[in-house]
């Protein structure tokens, strides 16, 4: 395998407005730090916008730009997991496409990895511009909440943009499973890992694509991927429910036998409502990994990919793969009727091993 120096891979998902200013922004990052020695990995998730047919012009343009278009939306963390199982260099950056973080710390973040013999250097967030003050404040408290109840310590404050060294990045891809939250699977797989302290800038165009219902998601897939503390959490508050259950019932059998008149139809039913709400939360929390067992446990592909614009130097090990197959329609051109019409894109997915 050719394997370049720097390989950035960014996940998309309806960016159609940021993806000239980003690939121009990474072009000139990775310019910088490896000369010509780079490509650009850019993972089209289903995007409902013109995204794709941007990415397939762009790397019509650029041979060092690999534009990757997934079968169907499959979230952040799978989009992200499939550019990194297709790229192929010494090292990798991950980006979000949004431009919230600066392409150009790149070098920076080279020269520190390089200084302290790290694998991983993760961007630590100093200041989030253009955020609401509800975003911020949950982002702090899902972090430190994270810090404490996990069984593996994971940075505060930090997202998916970081540098990791091939090494990392290959014990990264030996984790299989199918909820996935990468920022703390690479906590866990360990090697030197040193932080990177930054400025978020705001976002350069479009709205988050992270709404609350997602985030809530995101924060249950970190929860239960990496502790076993809401179990616990359970376990004692069914606990300390039996014991409160106990007493009521000794209140109870004290109160008939000294005759005492026991009235109440409001607290009894307060008492049976609690009672099923906590019961409901543990059978919950019970059900939230069963759940997750039940989607391990059929195998399937993290990924599908249904085209490939541009040369792919990785190999797919997690993902669907198919033939090669030349898909007979050509790229979307400029509406100019001189315009020379860009080649054909192939799509090289192989069938799994």
């Amino acid at each position: 395998m050719n394997r370049p120096a720097l390989s950035i891979v960014v996940p998309c998902y309806n960016e159609e407005a940021c993806l000239e200013l980003l690939h121009q922004r990474l072009s000139g990052a990775a310019r910088a730090a490896v000369s010509e020695d780079y490509e650009i990995v850019l993972v089209n998730d289903g995007s409902k916008d013109g995204s794709w047919p941007v990415m397939q012009r762009l790397s019509a343009a650029d041979p060092k730009l690999v534009a990757i278009n997934l079968s169907r939306n499959h979230g952040h963390q799978l989009a992200l997991t499939a550019g990194l199982d297709l790229c192929a260099g010494a090292q990798i950056l991950i980006i979000d496409a949004d431009l919230q973080d600066p392409p150009e710390l790149l070098s920076d973040m080279r020269a520190t990895m390089a200084a302290q013999d790290a694998d991983v250097v993760y961007a630590v967030r100093r200041k989030r511009e253009g955020e609401t003050f509800f975003k911020k404040l949950t982002a702090a408290a899902f972090y430190r909440v994270l810090d404490r109840v996990t069984d593996t310590p994971i940075p505060i404050d930090t997202g998916d943009f970081r540098l990791m060294s091939r090494r990392a990045l290959d014990a990264l891809l030996s984790l299989p499973e199918q909820a996935r939250f990468i920022r703390g699977m690479v906590a866990w797989v360990g090697f030197r890992q040193v932080p990177f302290v930054y400025d978020r800038a705001e976002r350069h165009a479009g709205t988050s694509n992270y709404p609350l219902g997602k985030m809530i998601r995101f924060a249950l897939d970190a929860v239960t991927g990496f502790s076993t503390a809401p179990l616990r959490w359970a376990s004692h508050l069914g606990l300390i429910l039996t014991g409160a259950a106990m007493l009521l019932f000794l209140y109870i059998g004290f109160a008939w036998l000294t005759g005492s008149a026991i009235q109440g139809w409001t607290s009894t039913m307060l008492v049976v409502v609690f009672l099923g709400a906590a019961q409901m939360f543990v059978l919950g929390m019970i059900g939230e990994y069963l759940g997750r067992l039940y989607v391990e446990s059929k195998r399937r592909p993290l990924y599908l990919v249904a085209d490939v614009a541009g040369p792919v130097q990785g190999k797919a090990t997690l993902g669907y793969k198919a033939e090669v197959v030349t898909l007979g329609r050509q790229l979307p051109t400029s509406a100019s009727s001189d315009a020379t019409p860009p080649p054909f894109v192939s799509s090289e997915v192989e069938k799994r091993d």
